[in-house]
């Protein structure tokens, strides 16, 4: 009897031991990456808890005797702000917009890049051009350059055909601001179909055309189930970037004329920095911070469930 209870008494001793050495040794994995936690922390959580606190206090700096805790009144006022609703329908207009159409022009693209012609590299780094151009080169690109009223270089054009010059940005600036969006994103879609197009199987599509399948039958019904993950991804990792638009939007229009240009982002730019409304900055930035994570959830959980798809 009392060998079986030292033989137990061993067991749970290494039990013990094995389980400290496997604590041991996951602390030892994660230590490296212990900095880079902190950091992300201390730069995104910490910021956050402030503004959430900042969002249940009414405070204007230019009242500053004005900062007193009010609870959920500045959520309430957010969702019955006109303002408030027309930049989140203009942040709705420019991302499916701006989105949609580098989509369509990147399949377009990368279906007539993925062949062998003379200058294949070439031409491909200038399709690449626009999405390395930093976005504020790319705003003032298309405000000074190409959209100018005076000496633009599409009114240019336009003259040539006796059209009189159209001062783009004040009388179309959700158009001017999608034009300049879409000729940044494109080439990101470009480069992520092309990597699609390049990744399927040659022996499918020969099968296809020993067949008899014409070139739209054969993109129609083989070619675009391939490229749907990458279609998929392309449009969620566009859409979460260009929710953010700040910089075409305060170059291109100054969110006007008025506040018809104006997005979410640009929006609450305007209330803490020249309203000076903290509080009510503070608790839009919760809202669209929040609205975003729950989209941005529901996209990759159908993404990623496209990918656990066996083929």
């Amino acid at each position: 009897m009392a060998t079986l209870v030292e033989r137990h008494n061993v067991k749970q001793q290494q039990l013990r031991t094995h389980r400290e050495q496997s604590k041991a040794e996951g602390w030892r994995r994660r230590a490296p990456l212990l900095p880079a936690v902190i950091f992300v922390v201390v730069v995104t959580q910490i910021p956050f808890l402030v503004t959430l606190w900042y969002s249940l206090r009414s405070w204007n700096l230019l009242r500053p005797d004005g900062n007193i805790f009010v609870g959920l009144g500045n959520y309430a006022d957010i969702f019955t702000d006109s303002t408030f609703r027309g930049a989140a329908l203009n942040s709705v207009i420019i991302t499916v917009g701006c989105v949609l159409a580098a989509m369509v022009l990147g399949i377009v693209f990368a279906l007539l890049l993925d062949r062998k012609f003379r200058g294949q590299g070439f031409i491909r780094t200038l399709m690449i051009t626009p999405f390395l151009i930093m976005p504020v080169a790319g705003a003032m690109l298309w405000a000074v350059s190409m959209l100018d009223p005076s000496y633009g270089l599409v009114n240019w054009f336009i003259g040539l055909f006796g059209i009189p010059a159209v001062a783009w940005t004040s009388t179309f600036p959700m158009f001017s601001i999608l034009i300049a969006l879409v000729w940044q994103w494109t080439p990101f879609m470009m480069l992520l179909v092309l990597a699609g197009l390049q990744a399927q199987p040659k022996d499918v599509l020969e099968a296809a055309q020993m067949d008899g399948a014409s070139w739209w039958q054969t993109f129609a019904s083989v070619t675009l189930p391939q490229l749907r993950r990458y279609i998929e991804l392309g449009l969620l990792l566009g859409a979460i970037y260009v929710v953010n638009t700040f910089d075409h939007i305060y170059l291109m229009t100054a969110g006007g004329p008025g506040t018809a240009s104006a997005n979410l982002p640009f929006y609450i730019y305007q209330r803490a920095f020249l309203g000076f409304d903290i509080g009510q900055a503070a608790a839009m930035g919760v809202v669209v911070v929040i609205g975003t994570i729950i989209i941005a959830v529901f996209a990759l959980r159908l993404l990623f469930r496209s990918f656990d798809i066996k083929d």
